[in-house]
C-alpha cells in the first residue's frame, strides 16, 4: 500500500502491521496439513456421512453453548495471555485426538468456548465491551473466517469486507448466519484430529493452529475497528487499504508482525 490514499503515515504503518498479522494467521495450518499428509479440501471427505450430516447442527449447538459459557466466565476468570490460551487449547486437542472421533466431538464445544473467549479477550484489549450486542456480533463474525486449514491470503481476503446476513432476531440469528462457514472450518478440524496413528499429536497441532489463527484474525478485526474510531477514517476505507496491503506482497515473503 502507498500513501496515495492520503492516509497519515502512522495509519499506514498500523495497516501494515494488521496485514502482517492477517498473512501469518494461517501459517500453523500449513504445518498441520503437512503433518497429516493431506489437503484442506479433502479433509471433510474423511468424515463419516452421519457426522457430516449433523455438522451444521453440532456447530450451532457448540456456538450457542460457547457464547453463554464464554460470556458468563468473564466475571469469574480474567482474560489470559495468548501463550496460555494456546497451551490450554492444545491440551484439549490432544485429549480429543487421543479419543478418536468420539473424543473430538466431545471436545468440540469446550474448544469452541475457549476460542470464543479468546476472541472476546482481544475485543476487550482493543477497548470494546464483549457484553455489548454489536461486539458479540463482531466476535461471531471473526468465527466466520475460513479457519487455519482453509486460510489463503489471496483468496480469503473477502473476510475483510464481508457482511453477514442475519435472518433471525438477536444473537441466535447471528449464530445461524455464522454456523455454515464455521461448520466447514470445524469439520476440517474434526477430520484432522481423527487421522489414524497420529491421534493426540494431530489433535494438539490442530488446536494450536486454530487458537493461533483466531487470535490473529481477532486482532485484525478489532484493530481495524479501533483504528477507525481513533482516526475518524471510515472503516470501509481502512478495510480496503488493508485488503490491498494483504494482497500486494508476494505470498511466502518472510514477514513478522510487530
Amino acid at each position: 500500500m502507498t500513501q496515495d490514499n492520503h492516509m497519515p503515515p502512522e495509519v499506514v504503518q498500523e495497516i501494515q502491521v494488521l496485514a502482517r498479522r492477517y498473512r501469518r494467521a494461517g501459517g500453523p495450518g500449513l504445518q498441520v496439513l503437512a503433518l497429516i499428509g493431506g489437503r484442506a479440501e479433502d479433509l471433510l471427505e474423511r468424515l463419516p456421512k452421519r457426522v457430516k450430516s449433523r455438522l451444521d447442527g453440532a456447530t450451532e449447538y457448540a456456538l450457542e453453548t460457547a457464547l453463554r459459557a464464554a460470556q458468563s466466565s468473564r466475571g469469574v476468570v480474567k482474560d489470559q495471555p495468548d501463550w496460555l490460551n494456546r497451551i490450554v487449547t492444545t491440551g484439549l486437542g490432544a485429549a480429543g485426538g487421543f479419543g478418536g472421533l468420539p473424543g473430538a466431538l466431545a471436545e468440540l464445544p469446550v474448544t469452541t468456548t475457549m476460542l470464543l473467549r479468546t476472541i472476546q479477550g482481544v475485543a476487550a484489549e482493543n477497548g470494546f465491551d464483549p457484553a455489548e450486542p454489536n461486539v458479540q456480533f463482531d466476535c461471531l463474525h471473526v468465527f466466520a473466517a475460513a479457519g487455519p486449514l482453509g486460510h489463503n491470503e489471496g483468496a480469503e481476503t473477502g473476510f475483510l469486507t464481508s457482511r453477514l446476513t442475519v435472518t433471525g432476531a438477536g444473537v441466535h440469528g447471528l449464530i445461524t448466519a455464522v454456523s455454515p462457514k464455521l461448520a466447514t472450518a470445524l469439520g476440517r478440524k474434526l477430520a484432522a484430529q481423527t487421522v489414524p496413528v497420529l491421534g493426540a499429536a494431530a489433535g494438539a497441532a490442530t488446536n494450536y493452529a486454530y487458537s493461533h489463527y483466531y487470535q490473529e484474525i481477532a486482532r485484525v478485526h478489532f484493530g481495524l475497528r479501533r483504528l477507525a474510531i481513533e482516526t475518524d477514517i471510515p472503516q470501509a476505507d481502512l478495510t480496503e487499504a488493508l485488503r490491498a496491503e494483504v494482497t500486494r506482497r508476494p505470498i511466502g515473503k518472510p514477514d513478522r508482525a510487530a
